[in-house]
């Protein structure tokens, strides 16, 4: 189940980046990145409220679940706009790259935070994957990419990796402090918190922003819609998979989006590729079923 929800996420996430850069012909990069939290929210809180009259009464939350969901959702909007300044700094592929790294960053946050060790095949898997990662994004020069670790797109993206790994051990920690229900309305929570979180967070930004932000986001309501769905498809899909199944496995395995991509480029843009890509892709595939094997 896990593994059939990731790829649905997966497939979402690449979808909602699409239709997010139709935007960018009308909003800036913070106000696009601000829809995906906007008009996602009151899409997850009427299913939410739906999901609670069907079953009779609404899952309830426990622990440090309200401080947990937070940071994971700060944390999440931090490595977002970490990974779209390293872009801005010096270079995507070096910025990709590192905030790649985030595969890596989860096993090791879910072993410390949450007990969560992957087992020797996991790693393996993990291992491989960031791999064939470096091989793609860095398109036939490697050496340019992992010798630049100091370079401020490498930085920015090694955050960037950071901020959405402690943000997926923290989606698996809060998910657990739900009460009642099945795993999919312990993510439906999680997840309404955190968008609601995150959307105070981009509704203060924007509106603290010169040139009418907060004019422009809500005016763009036919464009954006479709990003809300798309993102709460996604979200939800992610918090769903990792309620299901630990963070490492999950994350590892969302990288077939970069897979997707790459396949989507060849067959629908008839996009032209080195053997090294392929090969690199292969790896990549490899080292995923190796996690799912695992």
């Amino acid at each position: 189940m896990w593994i059939l929800i990731t790829l649905a996420a997966a497939t979402f996430q690449i979808l909602r980046t699409s239709e997010q850069h139709r935007l960018r012909s009308a909003l800036s990069v913070v106000e696009a990145g601000s829809v995906r939290y906007l008009y996602a929210l009151p899409f997850a809180a009427t299913g939410l409220l739906a999901r609670s009259v069907w079953l009779g009464a609404a899952p309830s939350v426990s622990g440090r679940f309200v401080p947990v969901v937070v940071g994971a959702g700060l944390a999440q909007t931090a490595g977002t706009l970490c990974l779209l300044q390293s872009f801005r700094v010096r270079d995507f592929a070096v910025g990709t790259v590192y905030a790649k790294g985030e595969v890596i960053l989860v096993a090791i946050a879910s072993a410390v935070l949450i007990d969560e060790l992957p087992s020797v095949l996991g790693w393996i898997g993990v291992v491989v994957v960031f791999a064939g990662i470096v091989a793609l994004a860095a398109s036939g020069n490697p050496d340019a990419v992992t010798t630049r670790v100091l370079d401020p797109a490498a930085l920015l993206g090694l955050a960037a990796g950071g901020g959405f790994a402690l943000a997926s051990v923290g989606i698996r920690s809060a998910s657990s402090m739900v009460d009642g229900g099945a795993a999919f309305d312990h993510a439906l929570v999680t997840m309404v918190a955190m968008l609601a979180a995150q959307s105070v967070v981009n509704v203060t930004g924007i509106a603290a922003a010169p040139n009418e932000s907060i004019r422009r986001v809500f005016g763009a309501w036919r464009a954006a819609l479709p990003v809300g769905l798309l993102s709460l498809g996604g979200s939800l899909g992610w918090a769903w998979a990792i309620a299901l199944e630990g963070p490492t496995k999950v994350r590892t395995l969302g990288q077939v989006e970069l897979v997707l991509a790459f396949a989507i480029g060849i067959v629908v843009h008839k996009e032209r590729h080195h053997v090294r890509e392929y090969v690199a892709t292969a790896v990549i595939v490899a080292g995923i079923v190796a996690i799912v094997v695992s």
